[in-house]
């Protein structure tokens, strides 16, 4: 039996080989970390700082037990941590396999590999209810709202950005709060956390009476959005890739003289020179400056991609290799990316590198007009992934690779910031815990194009959203393998733009057939052909006269997506969101996602199946709802199915709510 000692806010429990310290963090937060280097860490990550911690410690038989507010953790004479709620009713408890008395355990709660003297692969076995479901877990697209049933990867790669996060249908938030690479699954009766390379177990553990409440708990460890300029509200033009500056010109001018207000344009990968020069290839983009005020002339914003990968051919390579500004690799050269060459990738957890890339993209793009930023490669992309050859300033990869995004977007923003640029956003592919503090927009990666891959993006946005991040996109249509001339794919594009105009940001984007045919392994020059067409005319008549619809529609419900924004810069509260967070109390909600809340007064419910013309839609109990355009009155509590023609998809407004203003403004649009 292990011996416990207190200290304020605080129980200390150890016995031979391992510590344990659990403490009051904040209001109705408690945080537990143990190690077996018999050395507790101090290093919080992206956690602020905790205020007005008060608790009660108090001895229970064997047993301490620490509690604040509603939550209390009990850490019993073995060392075993049960989490429950004032009134005694248990969250879960840590999950031993066959603890016997005075006999060796078959398997531990918490167990330990050592890998060097302070570092161990980690595992943590906890208890969860048949009936517990978990949300969150940040952008992983395995097409389930509930991440329970699933093993899911804690790695960041094209595609796939987990945040260690999730809310449990019992009530309470859950941090596994260590950026290393690992692993996480919900079984039926168990929830294993696995961290390849780590010094300590590290867990915040925080309960409120909705999830409204725990989330904002969430915000207040990890920081309120950043602001979400008005610009960014709009359609978004995007393609892999315009070639020449007199393409971005000529498409901006065909919107402008089709009156289809556009609010920003995104200027794709390969029109710089060299990876890691971070500038226009003048070859192709002779003026940029004059580009850029000729595009803001018409209301639209310039976006430019940014990757972090630096080619030796760059002109800034040799002094940052010199002063330790790449990722190093454990073993081999340091080269982690090959295309058009191989290249080195910058480290911006080394905050030499942070600002030194920040001066050569104010030199370079800023000057010219170019204030917000693609921020791609933001895991970053290696070929292959192998953490562990990966060294960043704070540690080997296998220990911290997954914080990589946070500190590539940290750089740009904080350089906007001394700049003075506050009408600025980027887009980035991964994101991390706080990583909405440093003016992002999380974009879901290269997704194929098929409705099986609309419908698993619905549910990336919900559980992104879910996991502090409340400005998402993703690519209309799907990156990969749209055919402009096939009505199969026009109609997924169709109802993917239908989706995005209820999404935080509607953003049309995708490597469209025809494919060019460069070897970009072997071309050396930094001319890419553009693949296909990707604007809303390059899909036939019907089609552009639907999307443009759509538009207008976007248009309408600008000033109710800037009240959204707004409280989810204030509130953090998530943009889009799964119908349980503002009805929890519904039972038929546990695990629905057919429909969501966009804001708090308008539910959609996607259309993600072809030649779908009829959803069934389940509206929350305890209101009424008005089907818009056709103004039918819906009771909530029980399923409907609605009308889905191609040229829209099924929403509602809350009846007598704030926004009833839109009643009229979109009866109009559907005249």
């Amino acid at each position: 039996m292990g011996c416990f000692q207190e200290s304020g806010n605080a129980i200390m429990w150890q016995e031979e080989g391992e510590i344990l310290l659990a403490e009051a963090y904040g209001k109705e937060c408690i945080r537990v970390r143990t190690s077996r280097s018999l050395h507790i860490s101090d290093e919080r990550w992206n956690i602020l700082p905790a205020d007005d911690s008060q608790a009660i410690v108090e001895k229970s038989g064997s047993s301490m037990k620490l509690t604040s507010g509603d939550l209390s953790v009990l850490v019993e004479s073995d060392g075993t941590v049960s989490f429950l709620k004032s009134d005694g009713s248990l969250l879960f408890t840590e999950d031993w396999e066959d603890k016997r008395n005075n006999m060796s355990v078959l398997r531990r709660a918490r167990c330990y590999k050592t890998i060097s003297s302070s570092v161990f692969s980690i595992d943590l076995y906890l208890k969860s209810s048949a009936d517990e479901d978990f949300y969150g877990l940040g952008g992983v697209p395995d097409g389930k709202l509930s991440r329970k049933g699933e093993e899911i990867e804690l790695v960041h790669k094209n595609g796939l950005c987990p945040i260690p996060y999730v809310i449990s249908s019992k009530g309470y938030g859950f941090i596994w709060n260590t950026p290393a690479a690992g692993r996480v699954a919900f079984s039926e009766k168990r929830t294993h956390w696995h961290a390849d390379a780590a010094e300590q177990i590290d867990i915040f553990v925080f309960t409120g009476n909705s999830p409204d409440a725990i989330n904002k708990k969430l915000i207040e460890l990890t920081g309120n959005p950043s602001h979400m300029p008005d610009w960014a509200l709009g359609f978004w033009q995007s393609r892999l890739r315009y070639e020449r500056q007199e393409d971005v010109l000529a498409v901006a001018a065909r919107y402008k003289e089709q009156n289809i207000p556009v609010s920003a344009i995104v200027i794709d990968y390969f029109h710089w020179p060299v990876q890691g020069t971070w500038e226009f290839d003048r070859k192709y983009w002779p003026d940029p400056e004059k580009m850029a005020a000729d595009l803001r002339a018409l209301g639209i914003e310039p976006i430019v991609s940014i990757w972090p990968t630096v080619d030796p051919r760059s002109p800034y390579f040799r002094e940052m290799r010199d002063r330790n500004m790449l990722l190093k690799a454990e073993n081999g050269l340091p080269f982690f990316f090959q295309i058009m060459g191989v290249e080195s990738i910058v480290d911006p957890t080394h905050p030499d590198a942070r600002d030194y890339w920040w001066d050569v993209v104010r030199k370079n793009y800023v000057s010219s007009g170019i204030t917000s930023f693609w921020l791609d490669e933001t895991e970053p992309e290696m070929r292959p992934y192998d953490y562990g050859n990966m060294r960043m300033y704070i540690g080997n990869g296998l220990e911290c690779s997954n914080i990589y995004a946070y500190y590539y977007t940290k750089a740009f923003h904080d350089g906007q910031i001394r700049d003075g640029l506050d009408n600025t956003v980027n887009l980035v592919r991964s994101a991390w815990l706080g990583s909405q503090t440093t003016g992002i927009i999380l974009w879901s990666g290269d997704i194929p194009s098929s409705f099986d891959s609309l419908y698993r993006q619905i549910r990336v946005g919900l559980n992104a959203s879910l996991s502090g991040i409340p400005y998402w996109t993703t690519d209309i249509g799907g990156f990969f393998g749209g055919n402009p001339a096939d009505e199969g794919f026009r109609e997924l594009l169709v109802r993917w733009f239908e989706f995005a105009v209820f999404s935080p940001v509607l953003r049309l984007h995708g490597k469209r057939l025809p494919y060019d045919k460069v070897d970009k392994q072997c071309d050396f020059d930094s001319f890419l052909p553009s693949c296909g067409e990707n604007e809303i005319w390059s899909f036939g008549e019907e089609v552009y006269g639907i999307l443009r619809k759509q538009i207008e529609l976007r248009e309408i419900l600008r000033p109710y997506i800037r009240k959204t924004a707004d409280e989810a810069e204030k509130e953090g509260r998530p943009m889009m969101r799964p119908l349980f967070y503002d009805y929890p109390d519904d039972e038929n909600l546990k695990d629905y996602s057919d429909a969501y809340l966009f804001g708090s007064d308008i539910i959609v419910s996607p259309v993600a199946e072809e030649g779908k013309r009829e959803c069934e839609v389940y509206l929350p109990e305890g209101t009424e709802w008005i089907s818009i355009p056709d103004m039918t009155l819906f009771e909530g509590g029980r399923k409907y199915n609605v009308s889905a023609p191609l040229e829209r998809i099924p929403f509602f407004l809350r009846k007598n709510s704030p926004s009833s203003w839109l009643i009229d403004e979109i009866g109009g649009w559907n005249e």
